[in-house]
């Protein structure tokens, strides 16, 4: 092929090419692939195509149908990317036939940034500015000759200042043989560097032989050993560890110890032995040579290879933190629900008293009242009162400040008065972001927020799941370091999660809120409304 202006304009994501090989890697074929990539595009969800299009997709799972969504979009971006690259390469007249093959087989965006790298417009390097004074030339002798006969070559590159042919560029000067040959260098020390070859061998050398040195950074006005009792990353203070067996949840803790500048991170790795390792691969014939090799590894590539290292460990690390997070959130979401009893929610208090909220057998609000646990007397009264009026069989303790004390004045109730009712504690989190949120507000617009966390409370036992997708899924608290991952990617998956659980457990239509609804495949959030509006009504 030639790679002239017409073929370059003509490049773009081949969508069928891509659906043939999202194909042959699920072991389905490339019609369903193509269908199911149809239904997203007319903004249909994984539920609704994995339960109500099966005889348009062969009838393909939940897991099926999203792989093919998470394929074709990370294809996608991929063939996307592949495509800027080679463009903006020919647009600099560098494409070759060679290149444009090594960038079609790249497989992944990292192997395409690695192969992208040396044509990045950038700011002059060092390399760069000896090109411009044609050093190239001494450069590809550096590579062949004998140090005498080189020191000689160099000679022939000198430029004064005044020479005619830099007039109105004295950057471009080169004073003398050494500097000639230092320009040489630097340019064979940047093509050291920017080779794919040499990237790969030390970063597979780095994870095999590096470790990660952490140490704590003294707070101002504290001696180091103060400051590391008060801190909260005591474990971290002075630590070290291989880079190839660090776990994921301590790559979340340093990094964020990092941001936070309570930490300071070293990649500690042996560089002379990795020149040595890229000196090997040439054939050199003089110092010169080898030196350039050995600062294009120390200079240029061992720093970008950190960070690439970083960059991927934050990565992974991210992987395994969304993924426990989505699985403790699945798990949450199928709790088993207690049907058919009445409740009564409290929401533990201490300085503004703990609040109670009574709800009937299907979580319709009844009433409340609030309770001081330090006069606890009154509160066995008022306890008891409200259990016999609303007949209550369940009560549901919040796990938060003052719990304990409440756990005693209830469980005093029960056991007093010889009481047939339960009590129980229930995991507060994400309450007090209910009770302040417009889903609360719409519900019970003339109550005070922290009458509607006793609600939440209460409601979240009779029916974890219906409660629970009131809130935002960050908020419930079963994440590992989730404030430190990608939290757009977090929640993407959790709104995944959340809408596959509701589409397995089913809702009943007569009672599911607006915020339970619009999980439902083929409702959105406006359908939602309407179908609660209009059942209110009727």
């Amino acid at each position: 092929m030639e790679l002239n202006q017409e073929f370059i304009d003509s490049l773009a994501v081949n969508e069928v090419r891509l659906m043939q090989k999202i194909s042959g890697a699920l072991g389905i074929t490339t019609g369903q692939v193509s269908t199911v990539v149809g239904l997203f595009a007319e903004g249909s969800t994984v539920p609704f195509i994995a339960r109500y299009r099966k005889e348009q997709t062969g009838s393909l799972d939940e897991v099926q149908v999203r792989d093919i969504d998470h394929l074709f979009k990370s294809g996608t971006n991929l063939e996307t990317r592949r495509v800027e690259i080679i463009k903006g390469i020919f647009e600099q007249g560098k494409l070759t036939p060679a290149l444009y093959e090594n960038i079609t087989k790249a497989a992944t965006l990292a192997e395409l940034e690695d192969i992208y790298a040396p044509y990045k417009r950038k700011k002059k390097t060092r390399a760069m500015l000896a090109v411009e004074k044609g050093l190239e030339p001494l450069a590809r002798a550096m590579k062949e000759m004998q140090a005498p006969a080189l020191v000689a070559k160099a000679a022939e590159f000198i430029v004064a200042e005044d020479d005619p042919r830099i007039t109105g560029h004295p950057e471009l000067a080169v004073a003398t043989a050494d500097d000639a040959l230092q320009g040489a260098m630097d340019i064979i020390a940047e093509e050291t560097s920017q080779e794919t070859a040499n990237r790969a061998a030390v970063k597979a050398f780095y994870l095999a032989d590096g470790r990660i040195i952490v140490k704590g950074s003294g707070v101002p006005g504290k001696g180091d050993e103060e400051a590391k009792k008060t801190s909260t990353y005591q474990m971290y203070w002075d630590y070290t560890e291989p880079l190839s067996q660090i776990k994921a949840h301590r790559v979340l803790a340093v990094n964020r110890g990092e941001r936070e500048e309570a930490l300071e991170i070293t990649i500690d790795v042996d560089e002379n032995t990795a020149a040595t390792m890229l000196q090997g691969k040439y054939v050199t014939h003089n110092d010169y040579h080898r030196a350039a090799i050995e600062d294009g590894l120390k200079r240029l590539l061992s720093p970008a290879v950190i960070r690439e290292i970083r960059g991927d460990q934050g990565d992974s690390a991210d992987d395994h933190g969304i993924s426990v997070f989505s699985e403790n959130l699945k798990n949450l979401l199928l709790q088993q629900p207690i049907k058919g009893t009445r409740v009564l929610g409290i929401d533990p208090g201490i300085r503004t008293g703990t609040k109670c909220a009574f709800l009937d057998d299907t979580g319709k609000y009844l009433g409340n009242f609030v309770i001081y646990n330090h006069r606890a007397e009154e509160a066995k009264k008022l306890i008891l009162e409200g259990v016999k009026k609303y007949d209550v069989q369940l009560i549901a303790v919040g796990n938060g400040t003052g719990t304990r004390e409440v756990q005693e004045i209830v469980s005093a109730v029960i056991s007093e008065n010889a009481l047939e009712t339960l009590f129980t504690v229930v995991d507060e989190d994400g309450a007090s972001v209910y009770s302040a949120g417009d889903i609360a507000r719409e519900e019970f617009p003339e109550l005070d927020l922290t009458i509607r966390g006793a609600i939440s409370i209460g409601r979240r036992l009779q029916d974890p799941l219906a409660e629970l997708v009131k809130i935002d899924p960050k908020s419930i608290g079963v994440g590992l370091y989730q404030h430190d991952v990608n939290q757009k990617r977090l929640s993407d998956k959790l709104d995944e999660v959340v809408s596959s659980v509701v589409n397995n457990v089913g809702v009943n239509l007569n009672t599911a809120s607006a915020s339970l609804l619009k999980y439902v495949s083929g409702i959105n959030s406006a359908l939602a409304r309407k179908i609660v509006k209009y059942r209110d009504e009727k």
